[in-house]
């Protein structure tokens, strides 16, 4: 093929495909190897793809602009004016991040399978298996690779019978056996299959400095990733009446965890906005302590204690020489600088702007973190993790701090960017890492000042109910004296702060129903203000908010109010899309899934919710 001549992406004057713009959120599937993964379109475009590893740069951002900031589509040919079709139907192979799309066309029907094996230390891949079904369909590939989140068209030659793509540090791999052209800065495959026919299309990274990466073998990855999943998903110890849903979950939450470390992306995607067209736009590339800590929960929960030992085993390298400057979220490997950019030359999914990389909420005060990981420790010690002396220490360095610091202000759960108040969430997790500390005093695992420590929590239990309850209405409130509601409250009751029977729990959870409720049912997070700076500082409006609205079937569940539960959980899975995925939140009015996807904070409550109603009784049948 021939040469591409280097340029950068124009809104104007760059020559383009067929200016494709990405699918809805939920069209998208998610194929991963446990250290990236890639976003598949139902029209076999893969939109986004990061490589090496989640935080890396992308090689196809077309997620968050059009076909000429990077793609890779693989179906049926179609005409040149026309849009490539959707694909009849798709499915995950099993318990497995295996992926397979079928097209029925009028000359047969042909069956795409995607997936990315499990690396270890090889070069990351996607493999993407073309299989002949019935007849004979013509079939394309389409690939344009662009360095930098669509910035830098790459330098594209072959090497041997290889093709490969080379921009600065990077260097992308194609291998395949059919014959491969270049045009209008594509690279192009024109092929043929009949019944029985298939075709193997590869893309590997390797830095550019470094020797090719070996030639791949798709059929034997192909096995091997089924092998792994399969033996990973028989791990699982929960076989309720959700099954399906709580699996399907788990395999999210095991693909957006970073196998060298054990560390727990909140999401694999960057800039998804929360409404569309809007401004809240956020990175979730990276570990947030909060999101992880309740990953660990759930997978101790369902039988996963070797995830758990990885995560605990993170959490001390991340924190190791200055605990007390807790940040709330870290790099993959524990990095600690996130400084936050804006990429002017993407457009942003739907033109929601700007694409942010980098995420400024690392810098702060979060109060509630120290409760959350105190949880996630307290958890591992009771479902029997092997006991770590340095854990130990580390939660009593963690409740030193707090004895000092529990009374500040913070910017709370939700990192708003407006000014700091005194979150009642907030308040309630430091009651909660003070008393799972001294729970863990009182086993006699660790040493510490049990009768302060008793003091303290029962200091900032009385705090909380003075403070943060409004009598007259009968709930507790978003902050110190606000009159705003806040579903962060729903965790109350499921971290034992209060019982579920209390009054003030009950008045809390119908205030909330009444307040932040969608017509639907769903759970807003708490008031947001259109067009003026709300609570949280910002400007517009967001969906409902998905782990607020499982925490709420949970809440229900614990009152007695069981059947309320189910159905509002069960319209809850009948949100996720085809294959069981799920954003961070649901647009009511556009009726569909907003957010960075997917979404390990709406996932691990579904886990969570769904142990609960199956241990209720609270299912259908």
């Amino acid at each position: 093929m021939g040469e591409e001549v280097s340029a950068r992406p124009t809104g104007g004057g760059a020559v383009r495909l067929e200016f494709q713009v990405a699918g809805r959120i939920e069209d998208y599937a998610l194929v991963g190897d446990m250290q990236t993964a890639a976003l598949i379109c139902r029209d076999g475009s893969a939109d986004w793809l990061c490589l090496p590893r989640f935080d890396s740069h992308a090689v196809f951002a077309g997620l968050l602009g059009t076909d000429e900031h990077g793609f890779w589509r693989v179906g049926p040919a179609h005409g040149k004016d026309m849009p490539p079709p959707p694909a009849s139907r798709r499915r995950y192979v099993g318990d497995s991040l295996i992926l397979e799309s079928e097209w029925d066309t009028p000359r047969g029907t042909v069956r795409v399978t995607d997936f990315m094996p499990p690396r270890g230390e090889m070069a990351p891949q996607l493999v993407r298996v073309v299989e002949g079904v019935s007849g004979r369909v013509p079939m394309r590939s389409a690939l344009r690779m662009r360095f930098s989140y669509g910035w830098i068209v790459p330098w594209v030659h072959k090497v041997d019978d290889r093709t490969v793509a080379v921009s600065g540090p990077d260097s992308v791999w194609l291998d395949t056996t059919v014959d491969t052209y270049g045009k209008d800065l594509t690279t192009y495959a024109d092929f043929t299959v009949a019944a029985g026919d298939r075709v193997a299309f590869t893309i590997s990274w390797q830095a550019s400095h470094k020797e090719p990466p070996p030639v791949a073998a798709p059929e034997e990855a192909l096995a091997a990733t089924e092998s792994f999943w399969s033996d990973w998903v028989a791990q699982c110890t929960y076989h309720g009446p959700y099954r399906e849903a709580v699996v399907r979950s788990l395999i999210t939450l095991k693909a957006l965890t970073y196998a060298p470390t054990g560390a727990v992306v909140a999401a694999p995607t960057t800039s998804l906005p929360e409404e569309i067209g809007g401004s809240r736009n956020w990175d979730y590339r990276f570990t947030w302590l909060r999101d992880a800590a309740m990953t660990l929960s759930s997978l101790l929960r369902t039988g996963y204690h070797e995830e758990a030992r990885a995560w605990r085993e993170w959490l001390l390298r991340a924190l190791a020489g200055d605990p007390q400057n807790l940040q709330i979220m870290y790099g993959i490997a524990g990095e600690r600088e996130l400084a936050e950019a804006e990429l002017s030359w993407l457009p942003g999914y739907e033109n929601s702007q700007p694409v942010r990389v980098g995420n400024g909420a690392a810098g702060q005060l979060q109060l509630d973190v120290y409760g959350e990981v105190t949880e996630a420790l307290h958890v591992a010690h009771m479902t029997g993790l092997a006991r770590n002396d340095h854990a130990n220490l580390l939660q009593l360095k963690l409740i030193k701090y707090l004895e000092n610091h529990w009374n500040e202000p913070d910017e709370g759960i939700w990192e708003v960017r407006g000014p700091r108040r005194h979150f009642v969430h907030s308040k309630v997790m430091t009651w909660v890492a003070v008393d799972r500390t001294v729970k863990l005093i009182e086993s006699g695992e660790v040493d510490g000042p049990l009768e302060r420590w008793r003091d303290l929590r029962d200091e900032i239990h009385r705090a909380v109910c003075e403070h943060g309850y409004d009598a007259e209405r009968n709930t507790f409130t978003q902050s110190y004296g606000s009159k705003e509601l806040d579903a962060s409250l729903l965790l109350i009751p499921q971290m034992g702060f209060l019982p579920p029977d209390d009054k003030r729990v009950i008045g809390t959870i119908e205030a909330i129903q009444r307040e932040l409720s969608t017509l639907d049912g769903f759970i807003l997070r708490y008031p947001t203000a259109g067009d003026e700076a709300g609570v949280d500082g910002l400007e517009g409006d967001e969906g409902a908010f998905l782990a607020c609205s499982f925490w709420m079937a949970d809440d229900l569940a614990m009152i007695g109010r069981v059947d309320e539960a189910r159905k509002l959980f069960e319209k809850l899975l009948a949100l996720r899309n085809d294959l069981g995925l799920l954003a961070e939140e649901w647009d009511p009015r556009r009726m569909r899934q907003v957010g960075n996807f997917p979404q390990a904070f709406s996932h691990v409550p579904l886990i969570d919710t769904a142990l609960r109603l199956t241990a209720s009784g609270g299912y259908a049948g």
